[in-house]
């Protein structure tokens, strides 16, 4: 079992939660959690290196010279790779490499890493996070009352909060993503992660909710 410490906007303490990490995952998988993290960043990957080969590469195809009686060493094409010029011998191509896990996996991924983070202490609460409107300043002055600034932070809110995210997105190290939107790289990445209260009680519901799913059927 484990105690999360519920903060206000300067710092201060309000209210504890008590949450047991087997809520989310009875236990840890680091192999999981590897392929999770692994297929996200390979999915980032763009993909578009790519460099010519001999046949790519424009110019003749005709010999330089005759084969022999010049002296020089025989030489073919001015397009061989062996030439300043011509293609490279195994040439990049472009290539897609995105792929997917099976979908329970992933969701399985997400919950261990939350639950991780949980245990190691690196999640926060705070009762409330809202902006009339963007403020980077009044957001790094909140950080600083928790003393989160100067870490990779993961802000997470219930929803879509557009003030939160405008305010928050110049802070270097800084992300901000609804609980909906949470998987195990975008959990694990940061150091700290800060969840207002909201948040991580429908996050704590959405669990509760998938397991009578599983265990209903």
């Amino acid at each position: 079992m484990a105690t999360l410490t519920v903060y206000d906007r300067s710092g201060g303490k309000v209210g504890e939660v008590e949450v047991d990490p087997a809520e989310f995952a009875p236990r840890i998988n680091r192999q999981l959690l590897h392929d999770a993290v692994v297929m996200y960043q390979s999915n980032q990957r763009m993909g578009t290196a790519a460099s010519k080969s001999r046949a790519q590469v424009a110019g003749t195809t005709k010999k330089l010279y005759r084969q022999k009686g010049t002296g020089n060493a025989r030489a073919g094409s001015r397009r061989t790779n062996v030439r300043r010029g011509g293609g490279h011998a195994f040439a990049k191509r472009t290539r897609d490499w995105t792929y997917r896990m099976p979908r329970k996996a992933l969701q399985l991924a997400t919950r261990m890493a939350i639950a991780a983070k949980i245990q190691d202490g690196q999640v926060a609460l705070i009762d409330e996070l809202a902006f009339d409107v963007p403020s980077t300043k009044s957001m790094v002055g909140v950080l600083q009352a928790l003393s989160l600034c100067g870490q990779t932070l993961l802000i997470s809110t219930d929803g879509y909060d557009v003030q939160v995210y405008k305010s928050a997105r110049n802070i270097p190290g800084v992300d901000v993503a609804p609980v909906s939107d949470l998987n195990a790289l975008s959990v694990l990445k940061p150091t700290q992660v800060l969840m207002t209260k909201s948040a991580f009680e429908s996050l704590r519901s959405r669990v509760a909710g998938a397991a009578e799913s599983v265990g209903a059927a």
